[in-house]
């Protein structure tokens, strides 16, 4: 069966066409990425002009005539973003007579990791981390999912994104934070972890971005503390940080983010039992979190998206999820009561 998928969450205009959830016959993206860098983030009405302006052309790439099914992200993400999505599916689905098969943006993310594989063995702990999303997921078969753990604040991708700002660096945050760390040394800076209480499988990114902001703010010594997204803001100008030795700071971030991901997904995976260990979402393709992740789940098969682009948002990892949801009937109905998503 060949599912073509429809991705307009934020801030890429992906189509893709996957035959039986893993073999990607075509994968087209439109990032939105040096338009967004203008402003150190993305804005959503920018966000959504761009999606329609390149719907259409992602759609010309691929041959409507041989797929069986769209798939399409229902949420979360932008609201003005989905739109584009959902609709362009809808009308697909009635011109071509084709089931529409909404998919949760997260579950997508998720199955990037059958991308180009074959065999998953279950159960499976996951852990999705991206700007808008941070969860440890149990997985015991296809469209069985349970959150066991999620943030509390921030999602590590956020917080890699604003303290990239802090320093500077560039937008979007994770691969300008991982180039910088490359020459840095992750022990000058003493950031806090937050473990939270005993046995607790959340997350908390907050007090790690404020951290970084008040080192920044000392060793600049401008002004007393103010609100933070004011001096995220303020900071956003790369030769306000001149004291701040960047490689250092951006080190150091990254090993105190890191640290915490891989060390619950670690508690986690022992305390279920799981198989296998995946990563998903746009940190996953930090070198960083895959090193230590793959030093303390030894033992288990881990396993993150097999190319960068089905690490970020992408429309081939929705056909995938569309294909086995739909197969086993799953979906929404079977997500967890505690899942956000």
């Amino acid at each position: 069966m060949k599912i073509l998928g429809i991705e307009t969450s934020c801030d890429e205009t992906a189509v893709a066409v996957v035959e039986n959830g893993n073999r990607v016959i075509k994968n087209v993206i439109f990032s939105q990425i040096d338009l967004h860098a203008q402003t150190g983030g993305v804005v959503p009405e920018v966000a959504a002009r761009e999606h329609i302006l390149k719907i259409i052309p992602a759609l010309e790439q691929i041959d409507l005539e041989e797929i069986d099914a769209i798939a399409v992200t229902q949420g979360p993400g932008l609201i003005s973003s989905l739109l584009t999505g959902t609709v362009t599916a809808s009308t697909l689905g009635l011109v071509l007579g084709k089931p529409v098969i909404p998919v949760n943006h997260i579950h997508g993310h998720i199955y990037a990791n059958w991308l180009e594989r074959s065999e998953i063995e279950f159960p499976v702990l996951i852990l999705t981390v991206s700007g808008g999303h941070n969860e440890l997921i149990l997985m015991r078969g296809h469209g069985d999912f349970e959150v066991i753990g999620e943030t509390l604040d921030d999602a590590a991708g956020e917080a890699f994104d604003k303290v990239s700002r802090m320093l500077g660096l560039g937008y979007p945050g994770g691969p300008a934070i991982s180039r910088a760390a490359e020459n840095g040394n992750p022990s000058r800076y003493d950031l806090p972890r937050a473990w939270l209480k005993k046995g607790s499988f959340d997350f908390s990114f907050s007090g790690l971005k404020s951290a970084v902001l008040r080192i920044v703010q000392a060793e600049m010594e401008l002004f007393p503390l103010a609100g933070i997204n004011e001096q995220v803001s303020f900071f956003g100008s790369a030769s306000l940080c001149h004291d701040v030795n960047k490689n250092d700071m951006a080190a150091s971030f990254q090993e105190a983010a890191t640290d915490v991901l891989s060390k619950k997904l670690a508690m986690a995976a022992e305390k279920f039992d799981a198989k296998e260990v995946h990563l998903a979402g746009g940190v996953s393709a930090n070198g960083r979190l895959r090193e230590l992740v793959q030093e303390r789940v030894q033992g288990r098969t881990l396993r993150f998206p097999k190319k960068i682009e089905y690490c970020t948002d992408n429309a081939a990892m929705i056909a995938a999820a569309g294909y086995f949801l739909q197969e086993k009937n799953a979906g929404r109905k079977n997500v967890s009561a505690k899942a956000s998503f």
